[in-house]
Formats: C-alpha cells, structure tokens, sequence
C-alpha cells in the first residue's frame, strides 16, 4: 500500500519525516529492508517530535515499520511496532479522529498486519481476537463491501486453515470472494490473493487438481501487476508448486521451487523463512524422485533456519522436523527417524493440541515407525 501524506506539512520537520517515510517505503518495495528499517524508524522519531506522538502519522509509519520487520523475519519487533500503532490509533478513535477514511482504513490495516504477525509466532488465540476485532472495526468503518472488509475475511480464512478448521476457512473464503467479485474498487491484488489461498485450502483438503487453477491465475494476476521477481510472485509460483507436485509432476514441481528460490534468495536473503520453507519443499521433491542425499542436505538448511528464527518448539520447526524425519526413515535410519518424530509431535501437541491435522499426521508417522 503506497503511503498517503495525512496531513500538509507545515514545518522542515515534518517534510524530513515525510521524506524519510517514503524513502523507507521504497527501500522495501526494492527489499532493501535494512536501510528501509532504519529509515522507518527515523520517520517515527521525526514525526513524534514534529507531531506529537499520539498523532496519526506517527501510526502510519509505525505500521510500515511493521511491515518491514515482518518481511525480515522480526515477528516480536514487528508487533511491537504494530501494538503501538494500534493503540494510538485507538486513542484517536475515542476522540472522534477516526471518522477519516485513510485514518480508518490505516486503523484496518495495522490490525491485520498484527493478526499476521501474531499468527506466524503460533499465536492463534491472540490472531483470532485481534482479526475479529478488526472485522468488527472495518465493517462499521468501511462497509460490508468494501475490499479491506475482504481482506481482513480472507485472514481470518487463513487463519482457520492454520488451525485446521477447513471448513471455516471455506466459508470466510467465500465471503471475501463473493465482495471481490463484486467490487467497483480496483481489486488485482486482492483477487489475486483470494485465489493464492482457495488453492491452498484445496491443497490442504488433498485436492491439488482442483487447486491448481487458482494458483496459475493468481500467479497470472500478480506477474501482470509486480513482475515476474517479486517476492509475492515467488510465494504464489511456490503456492503453485506444491499442488504441481501433489499431482506427481515432479520434474515440473522442482522447477517452480527453484524459481521461487531464485526470487526469495534475492528478495529477502538466503535466510529468510520463505527460503526455509521451499527449501524444506524441494527437499521433499528430490526425496521423491530417490535423490536423497540432497533431499536430506535441503530439509536440515530449512530447519536450521526455522530453529534460528522461531526456535526449537514452533510449529514450522516442528513441520521440519516431521518432513526431516520422514526422510531419514527412508534412509534405513529408523532410530533416528523416531527421535525426530517424537519430538516433532511433542511440538505440535504443545502449540496446536492433540486434534490439530499436523498433530494426527505425525502421531500416526510415528506409529508406523514404531514408535
């Protein structure tokens, strides 16, 4: 979302923190995301000191601080900066601020911003809370109709496939689809994300046939409206991918994950969790086609970067883990293989509960390793 002045700039002040703001914004838009940190987080400075901090410009450049952590990989920097956002802008809905539809419209998107970040850190429970407040927030701000009513419908969708619930992920899919296509507002991106998560959720249910349109046309929208380098490219020609390969159509598969490699490497660094996550995936397609040694190489660089960056008990950990000890068992290596399966489901049960897909998935893993 490109940044939109609140205000004319009435001092040197505020035009330097203008000027900051929108030389971070493009510093992430090149995923030059160190020297977009440092400049998003001067124009807070500059606008606390020229504003006031409880003003709404101080909220519109801490939601894209945000952003920009988040797109690093700093979940908890990222919903520090998306806390304080929230709150001012809380503070200036009490005082009857917020009936400006840019304010409101920021208010929306700093709340799904945390929803995101809250869900990534396997935050479930807090994602819910804040996600249906944001809802609430949107529908009697914006409208029913409107495409941030659609997004923030099509996060929830996301989150309740995390959580394993598919069928409420279906029907928040459907409310956002049924406002999208209905919409007089330019709408590229967000058709393009409603149909990058209806293939995921067909993925999610083993339907790969029937999710693969979705994710060739949001792949399709999205190279029309970014480029084919873009990082949101790369997740949708990935999202593609994974169902190409539920087909069987490895070749084809191991092809579009080293695309998507190519673009996240350069993108957002050999480091990043998108990297970890198509690596961990590629390695399932050479372990497929019998390449194991490589497969093996592949899952272990996924989870050393998933343990540098969320830990040893998150969920994407422990989706690694389970991936990793799939492999090693079928390597001959079953000892091993059960202790990587243990603790992957120890992990799951920890974080998702006992009822979770993943939880079951990896429980009934272990059980036919004997464990």
């Amino acid at each position: 979302m490109p940044h939109r002045r609140l205000h004319v700039p009435p001092s040197a002040l505020l035009r330097q923190a203008i000027a900051r703001h929108e030389r971070a914004i493009a510093a992430r838009e090149a995923r030059r995301l160190g020297p977009a940190e440092r400049d998003a987080i001067r124009a807070v400075d500059l606008y606390a000191r020229a504003e006031g901090p409880g003003h709404a410009d101080v909220a519109n450049a801490l939601v894209d601080l945000g952003q920009i952590r988040e797109l690093r990989d700093d979940l908890a920097g990222a919903a520090e900066a998306l806390v304080r956002a929230r709150a001012i802008l809380t503070r200036l809905a009490r005082r009857r601020k917020l009936d400006d539809p840019e304010i409101a419209r920021l208010s929306v998107r700093a709340g799904r911003f945390l929803g995101s970040v809250q869900r990534a850190q396997a935050d479930h429970a807090g994602a819910d809370r804040t996600l249906a407040r944001v809802l609430r927030e949107a529908t009697r701000r914006l409208g029913a109709r409107d495409l941030d009513t659609a997004a923030v419908l099509n996060d929830l969708g996301v989150l309740r496939k995390y959580q394993g619930r598919l069928d409420d992920a279906a029907a928040f899919y459907r409310r956002a689809r049924a406002i999208v296509e209905r919409s007089d507002q330019p709408r590229g991106h967000a058709a393009a994300t409603l149909y990058h998560n209806l293939g995921g959720l067909e993925h999610s249910r083993g339907r790969h046939a029937r999710g693969e349109p979705y994710a060739r046309r949001s792949a399709l929208l999205r190279t029309a409206l970014l480029g084919p380098n873009h990082a949101m490219v790369a997740a949708d020609v990935a999202a593609l991918a994974a169902l190409v390969e539920g087909q069987g159509r490895l070749v084809e598969a191991a092809r579009l994950y080293e695309r998507a490699l190519r673009v996240f490497r350069r993108q957002l660094g050999a480091g990043s969790s998108e990297v970890a996550v198509n690596l961990c995936a590629l390695g399932g397609v050479r372990q497929a086609q019998g390449r194991l040694a490589d497969g093996e190489e592949m899952i272990r660089a996924a989870l050393a970067i998933h343990e540098r960056l969320y830990g040893r008990n998150h969920p994407e950990t422990g989706m690694t883990v389970n991936n990793l000890a799939i492999l090693v068992a079928t390597r001959g290596r079953d000892a091993e293989a059960r202790r990587l399966c243990r603790r992957a489901l120890a992990i799951f049960r920890r974080t998702l509960g006992a009822r979770h897909p993943h939880t079951r998935q990896c429980a009934a893993n272990l059980a036919r390793l004997g464990g």
